[in-house]
Parts: structure tokens; sequence; C-alpha cells
């Protein structure tokens, strides 16, 4: 378990997007209503570059969040070291103040998926995530949030749920919990369960992100809905829904838009920020 954290302070309960490299000028020109933004880490593990001095100008202004989407932690086999030394180089450069990485895996033996892919929920898989869990942690010296995944099966072998894994998870390794709401409609609505219980079921005073994303709908192969964790569209009223239901009962958290697919003009997103800056202000300040 983490004995101590390294951090510049906490994410204000703000809008913030996930940042794209095509939207800095006008970020810096005019961010609207955003207070923060979030980076995946993998983008920004080079050496010097474009990349890294438009990071360094918006370190100035904004409050960061550093998003991993490779430490498969998750996976069978032990994590890549030299990823996570990479990792380390770039938050104590940083400083961020939020890191976070999803409960999923996409690697196996020396493969990589460039896809985030569920767990069963038991016992041997919670201690393996746990471990892995407290070794990020270690190395990086700070505090780490775990997310909650887009399921589009449930294992039969699963002996947990997953919000109670989750919470364990969290309680072994002091680690904290970013909530995907999208991931959580997404999710009720492939596996048939009510997405309002799953969020009250949460120990949600561990939840230090709120995110929200779009998904397209579908069909599986008997005629029911099967919604896609697509990131490429607008975030869909029922889910802005769930992240009132959500703030109704967390209070107010900084609350991240994504959208890294067929990606808008600016104006575009901060439009979509602003929809969860209305949010927050139901909540209070």
């Amino acid at each position: 378990m983490l004995d101590e954290t390294k951090s510049r302070g906490d994410l204000p309960a703000r809008p913030g997007v996930g940042y794209k490299p095509q939207h800095f000028s006008a970020i810096i020109e005019d961010p609207g209503c955003v207070g923060w933004l979030e980076i995946h880490a993998e983008n920004y593990m080079g050496d010097g570059g474009r990349p890294l001095a438009q990071l360094r100008a918006l370190r100035e202004r904004f409050a960061i969040s550093v998003h991993g989407v490779g430490l498969s932690i998750g996976g069978e086999g032990a994590l890549d070291r030299d990823h996570l030394a990479r990792l380390k180089h770039l938050c104590d450069w940083l400083e961020p103040e939020s890191f976070s990485e999803h409960l999923a895996w996409s690697t196996h033996d020396s493969a990589f998926y460039n896809d985030l892919l569920p767990l069963p929920y038991t016992d041997a898989t919670l201690a393996r995530v746990a471990d892995h869990v407290d070794e990020v942690q270690a190395v990086l010296g700070r505090r780490m949030l775990l997310e909650n995944p887009s399921s589009y099966l449930a294992f039969a072998e699963s002996s947990w749920s997953e919000t109670d894994f989750l919470r364990e998870v969290a309680r072994r390794t002091g680690c904290g919990l970013l909530l995907d709401v999208n991931n959580v409609f997404v999710s009720a609505t492939n596996l048939g369960y009510d997405p309002r219980a799953y969020v009250d079921a949460l120990p949600l005073s561990l939840v230090g992100e709120i995110h929200l994303g779009g998904h397209d709908e579908d069909e599986d192969e008997h005629g029911a809905p099967l919604l896609i964790d697509s990131h490429g569209r607008e975030v869909a009223d029922p889910v802005w829904a769930l992240l009132d239901h959500t703030l109704a009962a967390s209070g107010p958290r900084p609350v991240l838009v994504e959208w890294d697919n067929d990606v808008p003009d600016w104006p575009v997103l901060e439009a979509e920020a602003a929809r969860g800056a209305r949010a927050l202000a139901q909540v209070g300040a």
C-alpha cells in the first residue's frame, strides 16, 4: 500500500478536456470554461520536440492529468519496467495533479494489443491487479487512480462484482478511482444492469476524476442493443443524466470530456465542456 503521495495538488472541480495538439492555439487564446487538461502518457515519452514544448506551455496555465493506456495493469505478466521508467520520467518532469490507468489488460507474452481488454473478477485477478497497482505507485511515488472499463461480455468465472472488485483494490493499495460514467452506461446496456445502481455501489469518496465520452450504437446478433465506447462523438443525453445522478451523490468532482476519434474543432469540444460546467453548477462549487 502507498504510504506517501507526491503531487502539486488536486485537480479543480471544474470541466476538463482531453488535449489534442490541433487545439493548442485555440486553448491558449481562449480556453473558455476549461480548467484542466488530460494527456495520454504514451504520447509524451519522447525527448524534446514540439509535443513537450507545447505541454510545457500548457503546464504553466493549467492543471494536468496524465492518463496511461499502456501499462496493462491487469495483464498476467510482469509490468514493463522500461515503460514504467519512461512514465516516471514524464511524471517527475511534469508533476501532474493526477495519474490514472485502466482496469484492463493489453499485453500477452511479447505481444501488445491496441485495445483495453476486460478481466474476470476473481481472487487471483484481484491479487495480481493489486500487486501491479502497488508497483506503479511505489515507482512513481504518487497515488494513482484506477478506471472502470467498458464491457461487452461477462466472465462466468467472476466471483466479484466490478464495484466490489474496485473497492477492494483501493482498500488493499490505497489507490483512488477514476469513474467513467460513459463506460458505466455502455457496460450496463450491454450486460443488462442498472447504471445508477452501479454508481451507488461505488465508494464515491475515492473518486478523483469523472470521465465522459461518446459511444456508438449497434445491435448484437440477437437484435439487442450493443454500445461501443468509441470516444468519437458528443456525449449522449443518458450519460449526461447519469453524470447528474453521480454528482448529486458525490458532490463536485473534476469532470473530463474525452473525444479521441474524429476530433472536432475546438468550439465543439469546448461546448461539451460547458455542458459539464452546467452539471457541476447544479451541485455547487
